[in-house]
């Protein structure tokens, strides 16, 4: 590829998508050229709000949102920091009142009509400086190239000439942190220009966009007079200042999908402005080029990032002294001397830092490294910006609520019983439907029926994409959210999925989709037979019983139903238990425990209570019915009294006794006490049961049933396990009161004593 004829009056600005450096050095190329018009590589269909991005109402990060209209799913984001050399251009161009455009290919162009294919390997532009291509390759995008790309590394091929060891820090010093440096711009065309010059041929959908800038600048020269600035990634320059014929580049671009496109205006995070985060065009710490942007004309840069970091570790109560502040500064300068560098960067900031202020102490670093480094910025449009609906409506219920959203985590306690509490709640619990976990809940479950929740709050930029997506349901947060779960209701197919997502519903005010749940709900449980998904679903049916008093009506309607669920599972209980394997046991064990919570928790009425009790007596009294699923009926018969002492200590020791095969009756154990092995401290006749049990266990059965003994005793604390031992011991012997000599004179007991006691104590080795 020749370098061919410069075109005359056209300036191209080779930049790194948010370099603080290549902003600072493109504002003084603007001012020195003084231009009659600003083109910029970007979506040429989004020109008409590009100027709105100068507003002072805007408040980078941003991000340009472009998606077809009849397509939102496939949204793209293009996003913009202050210290974005786009964003300067923009901010020159409309205080000078000239035109400013974007002039790269239109954003419908990067989704073909027919299915994608596979990404091809990562162009080096995109992974490294000079032409990182926008959002769409963050957001998983697949590019329309034709033919996999033949790009090497163009800042790698110079940074490793240059004699370093990645391009990084070579473009940072030459350029972002150089103090001094220099006509970078003509310096960067006749490197680009000399490493495409043997690239035998790009890749088609580069060369579209390169096609249809060109033909964008030859536009621009007919309708200007005067110098024109083009800004655009660095790779591109040599293809955009040089003289093509129109003709070839119009057959290029010809026959590209033409759609509609929405354009919109959307907050962006500072964080997901790294690389790190998955974002291809990205810089590595975005902290630290916001800082060189803010200090650019400052001589105190080093002090004043040194002087944060203090700040930061005083809030969080470590002593940093000034002298340290001056020992870390001189270090970092002379870590700087040494690697040849024009001045210190993060990485001998951090180094220094690590050292004179963190004792050494690496992991400390860590605690600040992302509030530093990445930011907490997460930045705001304008209220006349054209946003899609569902984003309007949600910066309106943000503001309605006095939530703000932020990038790093926040905690947020919320009453229910105040209307500000209750409407942001909803709107949480809402945006969680529609997959926008803005919130996460920290206490789930736990206070469900009271007047407390606690959030854990933390923004992302792609929480945007998923309300655009979310846009065929509806145009606010709560119409959106209805119809999207309403979908969801009529996919889902076991009962207690549908009960999750009613009570999903309730929690978050959705009567429509409440009520559509309740009766597709009913339909199923009518036909359905399966007691396990009869037992799952009692739990979050009680619950919203419960907790849904308050945002809906027809609570009889709702207890009818969860009586009939309760009576048809208590009465398919014996049956559902029988002959089950370890791990099926085990899930029908907490089911069953899930749904006498939810039983307790509505006290029903008696007859119904009575039918629950009576089918886990019928699972006691079959044969077949699986010893752990046992065990865990007999604990709640016990715990609800419905089964009385004498008699759970009778049952115990015939499920314990020496005719029962040894697994079963370490099943059966399990099962009883695997909740409740604090009662073994206070009831006597289940002790001496237990105890009589584990006297006539051989020693290698004993030896392998030790697991077993050790998750029944895991649920107690150390106080509980000292007053069990102590019961076992008796006061003033070393055998068990209960002792009951055994034809070796004890030695078995005594050495399965010897055992246990580490068990009970809390001494035994892991």
């Amino acid at each position: 590829m020749g370098k061919g004829e410069s075109l005359a009056g056209v300036a191209c600005f080779g930049i790194r998508h948010h370099g603080p450096g290549s902003a600072a050095s493109l504002v003084r190329a603007l001012d020195e050229l003084n231009p009659v018009a600003v083109l910029i590589e970007g979506p040429s269909d989004a020109t008409p709000i590009l100027p709105m991005l100068a507003s002072p109402a805007m408040k980078p990060p941003v991000a340009l949102l472009c998606y077809p209209e009849d397509d939102p799913a496939r949204t793209s984001f293009w996003p913009f920091a202050e210290f974005s050399p786009e964003y300067q251009a923009t901010l020159w161009a409309v205080k000078h009142g000239v035109p400013v455009r974007f002039i790269d290919l239109p954003s419908v162009a990067r989704f073909a009509e027919t299915p994608k294919p596979e990404p091809a390997s990562a162009a080096p532009a995109d992974a490294n400086i000079p032409d990182a291509e926008d959002g769409a390759a963050e957001l998983g995008v697949p590019q329309v190239d034709e033919e996999p790309p033949e790009f090497r590394d163009p800042i790698g091929v110079l940074a490793a000439t240059a004699g370093y060891q990645d391009g990084e820090s070579w473009w940072a010093d030459l350029i972002e942190q150089n103090p001094a440096p220099g006509p970078i711009f003509e310096a960067i065309a006749d490197a680009m220009s000399t490493l495409r010059a043997d690239l035998p041929t790009l890749p088609v959908f580069e060369a579209r966009r390169e096609a249809h800038m060109r033909l964008a600048i030859a536009e621009a020269r007919k309708a200007h007079e005067g110098p024109l600035a083009v800004v655009c990634g660095a790779w591109h320059v040599p293809a955009l200042n040089t003289a093509r014929p129109q003709k070839e580049d119009r057959a290029l671009i010809k026959g590209l999908p033409r759609r509609k496109s929405v354009m919109t205006w959307a907050p962006w995070t500072a964080p997901r402005l790294a690389f790190a985060h998955g974002y291809g065009a990205g810089v590595a710490a975005p902290g630290w080029c916001d800082h060189l942007w803010r200090t650019r004309a400052r001589r105190d840069g080093v002090s004043l990032w040194l002087t944060r970091i203090a700040r930061i570790l005083r809030d969080k109560g470590h002593a940093v002294s000034t002298a340290s502040l001056i020992e870390a500064e001189r270090l970092a300068l002379t870590l700087a001397a040494i690697r040849t560098r024009p001045g210190p960067g993060f990485e001998e900031l951090r180094e220094a830092s690590v050292a004179c202020l963190f004792g050494g102490e690496a992991l400390l670093w860590k605690t600040i490294e992302d509030r530093l480094l990445l930011g907490n910025e997460v930045g705001s449009v304008p209220a006349d910006a054209p946003l899609a609906p569902l984003i309007e409506d949600l910066q309106r219920n943000q503001k309605l609520a006095r939530l703000k959203p932020e990038a790093l985590e926040r905690e947020l306690s919320l009453d229910l019983r105040s209307d500000s509490g209750l409407f942001r709640s909803t709107l949480l619990h809402r945006l969680v439907l529609l997959g926008v976990p803005w919130g996460r809940q920290t206490d789930t479950g736990g206070s469900r029926g009271t007047f407390r929740e606690r959030w854990i709050l933390a923004w992302e930029p792609e929480y945007a994409v998923q309300l655009v997506e979310k846009l065929v349901y509806g145009v606010t947060i709560e119409q959106a959210a209805n119809a999207y779960l309403a979908e969801r209701l009529s996919q889902t197919a076991t009962l207690d999925a549908l009960a999750e997502l009613i009570r999903a519903a309730i929690t978050a005010g959705l009567p429509e989709a409440a009520a559509h749940g309740l009766t597709i709900f009913e339909q199923r449980a009518a036909r359905s037979s399966d007691c396990a998904e009869m037992l799952a679903a009692i739990a979050p049916l009680a619950d919203i019983v419960r907790y849904g008093e308050a945002r809906i009506s027809g609570g009889a309607h709702l207890n009818a139903l969860l009586t009939r669920l309760i009576v048809e599972a208590a009465i398919n209980l014996p049956y559902a238990v029988r002959d089950l394997d370890a791990e099926a046991a085990e899930d029908m064990a907490e089911r069953i425990a899930a749904a006498h919570a939810g039983i307790r928790l509505t006290e029903p009425a008696p007859d119904v209570l009575q039918a629950w009790f009576h089918g886990l007596t019928n699972v006691l009294g079959d044969a077949r019915a699986t010893p752990r699923v046992a065990g865990g009926a007999a604990h709640i018969l016990y715990e609800a009294d419905f089964l009385a002492a004498g008699e759970a200590v009778r049952l115990l020791e015939c499920r314990l006794s020496p005719g029962v095969p040894a697994m079963d009756a370490a099943g059966f154990l399990e099962g009883f006490f695997s909740a409740s092995a604090a009662r073994l401290i206070h009831d006597e006749g289940l002790r001496r049961a237990v105890g009589g049990w584990i006297e006539t266990l051989p020693e290698d059965s004993f030896i392998a049933h030790l697991p077993l003994l050790r998750r029944v005793f895991s649920g107690l604390d150390g106080m509980e396990r000292k007053r069990l031992i102590a019961a076992a011991l008796g006061k003033a012997q070393n055998l068990p009161a209960t002792f009951i000599p055994t034809p070796d004179g004890g030695a078995l007991w005594r050495a399965h004593l010897s055992i246990l006691r580490p068990l009970l104590t809390g001494n035994a080795d892991d």
